[in-house]
């Protein structure tokens, strides 16, 4: 059985305990772990605002922009006006905008968020069986089996629940493993999960036990309610129905009849009526391990990513996944992101081999200090299939499959090394054959004296 984390259920069956993690202002959070400078400060993301163009949008704004009346999807010309760019402000300057009421605006960089998010996303696989991806910065979890309702005696002299501690774990390893903030709601269904999250942002909290599920979402506003748009909520208004218990109270047949069917689930979740499961939108496509610190000792590097690597190959094989890509993350002060990988000619289940490549992939920061290191298997194949053994490889240009494109998750940071070459085989990634011949056609391909159209 799979190690619990704290918060196991210590009971069975029960009500569900579902989570609704939602990232806080992701863009800007993400720009906030590239420059630690901006913590604090006024945070725009989107495009348009450099002089001479004409069109752009906000893509994200910080609460401290908000405060502006600065929002998502506004016009950055509106957005400008509100909150100067503090590019352009000047405290001695009396026509320029005061430093104090300007902020920092910032280009989208998906590539990067994309990354930040795929650290947030193996939390999540780590912490719960389902996990259902709602976008880049917000999903749903099924944690039933790892936590449960049960009530217990807490630091304070107070009472929490389980469920509780565990969500507090899921939050402070987002926060630790992913360096971005994070709201989550706990509650027995899915909607009133996604209310929760909201409720306490941004890095909140927010537990709401079965039973008390009809009281909390009774004096919220009917917009809150997951569903109820603008439009519907002046709907709604023009009924008389503002709050979630009014809309809790209204007549089920009348809203029907005004909206249809979705009157009677607006109903439902005013009351905390939800039955849908949280059903996964896909298997994972890589599992990776983390962990921070400083350090510049070669062999404490190499410690930790032999962990690292063991961990996740059990993670691998506890899921009944093998892979094809191995990779390392590689994180120098104060947030230069490396990334290196390599992929083999068919699916494997090896942690000795997870191992190995990952610590050659590490020689490549040899005499460098870090702050991050991480291991990831990827290109993950869940089918019941054989797998090659060690030494069993056809060569690459045999089997057809160089991997020219590489694994998306990967893209757009540091430098990917994709093939394998022809004449090598696993035994020699194994230190069993000989690796400083492989290491020297390593070298040459990064050189860019191998040409990888030999390899189709």
């Amino acid at each position: 059985m799979e190690e619990t984390l704290p918060g196991a259920p210590t009971d069975e069956g029960g009500e569900r305990v579902i989570l609704h993690v939602d990232m806080d202002c992701f863009y800007a959070s993400c720009e906030r772990l590239k420059e630690p400078v901006l913590a604090g400060a006024a945070v725009v993301v989107g495009m348009g605002y450099e002089p001479g163009d004409t069109i752009g949008a906000v893509a994200t704004a910080s609460y401290e922009a908000r405060a502006y009346g600065v929002e998502s999807a506004q016009p950055i010309s509106q957005a400008l006006e509100r909150l100067p760019r503090m590019a352009d402000a000047d405290a001695a300057a009396a026509a320029a905008p005061d430093p104090a009421d300007a902020g920092y605006y910032r280009p989208v960089d998906m590539d990067y968020y994309k990354e930040v998010a795929a650290e947030v996303k193996a939390v999540l696989h780590d912490v719960a069986d389902t996990v259902r991806e709602v976008s880049i910065d917000e999903a749903y979890l099924d944690v039933t089996d790892r936590t449960a309702w049960t009530v217990v005696d807490d630091d304070a002299g107070g009472e929490r629940t389980l469920a509780e501690g565990f969500a507090r774990h899921v939050r402070e390893r987002i926060e630790r493993e992913a360096g971005v903030p994070a709201s989550v709601g706990v509650a027995p269904n899915m909607a009133t999960a996604k209310v929760a999250s909201d409720f306490d942002k941004p890095d909140g909290l927010t537990v709401v036990r079965p039973g008390e599920v009809a009281e909390f979402l009774a004096p919220l506003p009917v917009l809150d309610i997951h569903g109820v748009g603008p439009v519907t909520a002046s709907d709604l208004a023009e009924m008389g129905i503002e709050t979630a218990g009014d809309l809790a109270a209204a007549d089920p047949a009348e809203l029907e009849a005004r909206f249809g069917s979705r009157g009677r689930e607006f109903h439902d979740r005013a009351n905390g009526r939800d039955d849908r499961e949280v059903t996964p939108t896909g298997r994972p496509k890589s599992l990776s391990r983390e962990s921070a610190g400083r350090t510049d000792d070669e062999e404490t590097k190499r410690e930790t990513i032999r962990t690292l690597a063991a961990d996740v190959a059990d993670r691998a094989r506890s899921r009944g996944a093998m892979y094809r890509t191995i990779g390392v993350k590689v994180v120098r002060p104060p947030f230069d992101v490396n990334t290196r990988a390599e992929s083999l000619s068919g699916p494997v289940d090896d942690p000795d081999l997870v191992e190995a490549v990952a610590l050659d992939l590490l020689t490549e920061f040899e005499g460098e200090e870090v702050r991050k290191l991480g291991v990831r298997v990827s290109n993950l194949s869940f089918a019941a299939e054989d797998q090659a053994t060690l030494g069993g490889y056809e060569d690459v240009s045999a089997a057809g499959e160089a991997d020219e494109t590489g694994d998306t998750e990967d893209a757009g940071e540091g430098v990917t090394r994709r093939a394998v070459d022809g004449d090598t085989t696993l035994d020699e990634w194994a230190n069993e054959g000989d690796p400083d011949a492989w290491r020297e056609r390593r070298d040459r391909r990064r050189r860019g004296q191998v040409d990888l159209d030999a390899f189709e």
